[in-house]
């Protein structure tokens, strides 16, 4: 009866039960997505979007728009820019998105710097604020996240086989540059879903520590994404309540929690654990 309490009472608050919602989508969502980014080695360019679309806040900012529109535009921008210039032989991938990242966010701050509030709107904006998720954000980071959730199942397939065998994509004939591109803008769209909840600082965490973590547990695609969705689900549930009891950071409390079963599985996972494993070869 005491858990009943302690679960129940924070969602007499409307503000709670918004965050509530949102923190599972968004723990949902990056997730899965993230198991794609873990398997091509894209955690690099998740991390530099996340921070290339602090101009399109800001300016959403200063002309009274929600900050989604904005971060969306520079968001759906920096992830292009940085695939066609990939694309040339001259420029590395890893070098476009360090250029693509310093410049946008440099600018962000620069845009940010005019305002007045400079410390309060950069803190916001940063690490997030997801008690503050009003009605219509909720009913955004839904349709948001469920429209990244259903491209990556009607593409499953397509997505699968550019993740473990670009070679076969090529002799399939499968577009490519079209599934990368999709790829990066479906990024970009999980980065503007997950801003009002962890910011744009934590955002690569939400990505990459869930599946990361799953990809401890099993090899297996479809289930890694399952495995992925519940931990990054349970860890924004956790750190959502430990944050309202303890008076934490509710995004810092959600990466925390995220990072410490990461941390639990990577040493103690009975097939690859560390500690279990040297547990197990002085017991032979």
């Amino acid at each position: 009866m005491a858990f009943f309490d302690w679960f129940l009472s924070p969602l007499a608050y409307p503000f709670m039960a918004r965050a509530l919602l949102a923190s599972l989508m968004v723990g949902v969502v990056c997730s899965v997505l993230g198991t794609y980014v873990i398997l091509q080695g894209m955690a690099f360019f998740g991390d530099a979007l996340s921070h290339a679309i602090l101009p399109g806040i800001v300016l959403a900012f200063l002309a009274g728009w929600p900050l989604a529109v904005g971060a969306l535009l520079f968001g759906v921008l920096a992830a292009v820019g940085i695939g066609i210039l990939s694309e040339r032989e001259e420029i590395r991938e890893d070098t476009a998105i360090g250029i693509v990242f310093a410049g946008s966010f440099a600018l962000g701050v620069a845009l940010l710097s005019t305002t007045g509030s400079y410390a309060t709107d950069l803190a916001h904006i940063l690490f997030g604020n997801v008690l503050g998720v009003s009605q219509e954000e909720l009913w955004l980071i839904f349709g948001l996240g469920l429209l990244v959730l259903g491209v990556i199942v009607a593409l499953y397939k397509e997505f699968l086989v550019l993740a473990f065998d670009p070679t076969l994509a090529v002799v399939l004939r499968l577009p490519r540059s079209l599934l990368r591109y999709l790829q990066l803008v479906l990024i970009a769209v999980t980065i503007v879903v997950s801003l009002q909840t962890v910011g744009v600082a934590l955002m690569l965490a939400m990505l990459v520590t869930p599946a990361t973590t799953a990809s401890l547990l099993t090899k297996r695609l479809p289930s890694m994404m399952l495995v992925a969705g519940l931990v990054g689900a349970l860890s924004n549930l956790t750190g959502l309540y430990l944050s309202f009891y303890y008076n934490i950071a509710s995004g810092p409390a959600m990466v925390l929690v995220s990072t410490l079963v990461f941390l639990l599985v990577f040493l103690f996972e009975p097939k690859r654990g560390i500690l279990w494993q040297r547990i197990r070869g002085q017991q032979q």
